[in-house]
């Protein structure tokens, strides 16, 4: 029986797991913070498995959470936050955003991507090294696309990145996410009432035409804009900080040796950002060899699952030219990232944009001087340092 959920990372090897959990089983029996007798998934089979089985669901007040600090009981999402929608409410809302983030219609602002890359690229260049890239690009890249796409204005940015910061904390008492919470919705809705007044072209002025009322649209448009800030801003951040330490595979990357669609999918898988997820078992369910009972919260290890052997040899190797199709970095089943096009779209742009401009780009601190979001949700770096000649 594991008590709680390993969460120290390997000194040294700021992009590994704790390596407590390559030891486990691939499902667990796992004591809960609060006492509750759940499981641990590990093994990339069976959290694919539970990912996609809509026998286990994720609404928030069905969970308990395997970190420790947090509230006994959780309340149910908020109108629009459809990570805590199991279907049919999941289902609508999702219908109604699949035609906007479709394969097609994110490369269609690859043009638009690249400009905003060298836009900021030029403003590194012109204040000179050194800078922190968090704050220089790769917050600005994701949130400058999102605030486009939805129609939010972009000037407003550093107020949407403190409150995402927030909610993603592992520190914040539910006092401050909920703090956090109304601060974003309160702002969407103002902006929701304006587009329906005013509709301009952008998405969500395109909802207003939808059967969503306005708590609906402005919670929808709060879950959008705080899921499109954070985490690509912190691939981008984490993968450069993975490359410059990795020379080898960046070499390849920028040679042509490597595609930067292979890479991606490498880094995705390599890094994980979105490291562990929870499910609840809503009718008992036979997975991996176990019995999960109706009730039972399963912590799904993505990490984990990322970096087990049985899907992909020497998992714990950045190797760019690895086929790393199949990972669950940007989740799996109905609740797969719906902007994972849009990400992936960024980032194809900005990692080359950016060592093609800085080719002498490297960290301005030691390594171990970097400081690492251990205490989100989100993985990443707080600030990357970086300098060039």
């Amino acid at each position: 029986m594991l008590r709680g959920l390993p969460t120290t990372r390997p000194a040294g090897c700021p992009f590994d797991p704790p390596a407590e959990l390559a030891e486990l089983r691939p499902l667990t029996r796992m004591v809960y913070p609060d006492g509750h007798v759940g499981w641990l998934a590990t093994g990339h089979e069976v959290v694919r498995a539970i990912l996609s089985d809509q026998r286990f669901s994720v609404r928030y007040e069905l969970m308990h959470l395997p970190f420790p600090g947090g509230p006994d009981e959780i309340p149910p999402a908020p109108p629009g936050d459809m990570t805590g929608m199991d279907a049919p409410e999941h289902t609508r809302f999702r219908q109604l955003l699949a035609g906007k983030f479709t394969v097609r219609r994110m490369r269609l602002l690859t043009d638009r991507v690249e400009q905003v890359c060298a836009e900021l690229l030029d403003a590194m260049a012109e204040h000179g090294p050194p800078t922190d890239l968090v704050t220089a690009y790769a917050q600005p890249v994701p949130a400058a696309m999102i605030c486009e796409l939805l129609g939010v204005p972009y000037a407003d940015h550093e107020f949407f990145q403190r409150q995402t910061m927030t909610l993603t904390s592992l520190r914040s008492t539910a006092a401050d996410q909920g703090a956090a919470m109304t601060a974003l919705y309160e702002y969407l809705h103002d902006l929701v009432l304006a587009k329906r007044a005013t509709p301009t072209d952008d998405l969500l002025s395109d909802l207003t035409t939808s059967d969503l009322d306005d708590v609906e649209l402005s919670g929808l448009g709060s879950f959008l804009l705080g899921a499109g800030l954070d985490t690509t801003a912190n691939m981008l951040a984490l993968g450069t900080f993975a490359l410059l330490r990795n020379p080898e595979q960046l070499e390849a990357l920028r040679t042509g040796w490597v595609t930067v669609d292979e890479a991606v999918e490498e880094l995705l898988r390599y890094l994980t950002i979105a490291h562990t997820g929870v499910r609840t078992a809503r009718t008992d369910v036979e997975v991996g060899g176990e019995v999960v009972r109706a009730g039972e919260s399963v912590t799904l290890s993505l990490q984990a699952a990322d970096r087990d052997p049985a899907r992909y040899p020497d998992p714990d190797v950045l190797d760019l030219s690895r086929h790393a199709a199949g990972h669950v970095a940007l989740g799996y089943g109905i609740h797969q990232c719906l902007g994972q096009q849009l990400a992936r779209v960024e980032m194809r742009v900005a990692f080359p944009a950016l060592f093609e401009r800085f080719p002498s780009l490297r960290l301005a601190v030691d390594a171990a001087e970097v400081p690492m979001r251990t205490d989100s949700n989100l993985y990443g770096v707080h600030a990357l340092p970086v300098t060039w000649t």
